[in-house]
């Protein structure tokens, strides 16, 4: 089943970030390709905290260029829009969003396998990199986070190459049901647990049990703001 084609590949170099000791490799450029696509993303990628982004279940970010103009609508004229790699994202599409892909989906691409495992949780640096206080919190609540992939099988990628769906274990999940729940319908107990039965990534497992055994919600303030608040968010 095709779903999309690739209109851009990007990568970027972790370079020194906005706050001491940070650094960031969210400003990605768009390269011609082809890229190898190995367990740990593409070639000449990097990330710049290891601790909460790339890795094996974060290989890839993929975020849909159709979304741009929802921000460019809110945001105004800004220059981070005129191209790809505003969200720092690794593969830029047309045609294909959260509502289309489900937890699980398995894309082939040329000889690549990709395998759907999250969505991004947008944090502070997005407010810095745009400008705007609270933009990782409008990315949050608007759905609109793009997500991420894990490398089944290594293979070469590049623009103009087919996405299409392999497999798909879970067709009840798509990935716009699953922000629905962990940002709006925060605790709705008997989805929680359907959503615990299936094979999430260990942060998400963590998350869900945590909500279902203390019936509240995390402080999102850390990685939205980059501060504690001290309080839950409710």
């Amino acid at each position: 089943m095709h779903l999309a084609r690739i209109d851009h590949l990007l990568i970027g170099k972790a370079v020194p970030y906005t706050r001491p000791g940070t650094s960031s490799a969210i400003a990605k450029a768009p390269v011609a390709g082809p890229l190898r696509a190995g367990a740990y993303g593409l070639a000449g990628d990097e990330q710049g905290d290891l601790r909460v982004h790339g890795g094996l279940d974060k290989a890839i970010h993929h975020y849909p260029r159709e979304h741009y103009r929802h921000w460019q609508a809110r945001l105004g004229k800004h220059a981070l829009l005129e191209s790809p790699g505003a969200f720092g994202e690794n593969i830029s599409t047309c045609g294909l969003a959260e509502a289309d892909l489900c937890l699980g989906d398995v894309l082939r691409c040329g000889e690549a396998l990709l395998q759907v495992t999250q969505s991004r949780q947008p944090c502070w640096k997005l407010n810095e990199r745009f400008g705007v206080h609270d933009m990782a919190a409008q990315v949050q609540q608007s759905g609109m986070t793009g997500w991420y992939y894990r490398v089944l099988v290594p293979g070469l990628l590049e623009p103009g190459q087919a996405l299409r769906l392999e497999d798909r274990a879970h067709p009840d999940w798509p990935l716009s049901r699953i922000l629905e729940l962990l940002y709006q319908r925060t605790l709705d107990i008997p989805a929680l647990e359907r959503l615990s039965e299936l094979p999430l990534v260990p942060s998400w497992r963590k998350l869900v049990e945590r909500r279902l055994r203390q019936r509240q919600v995390e402080d999102w303030s850390k990685r939205l703001y980059g501060r504690e608040s001290g309080a839950a968010t409710r």
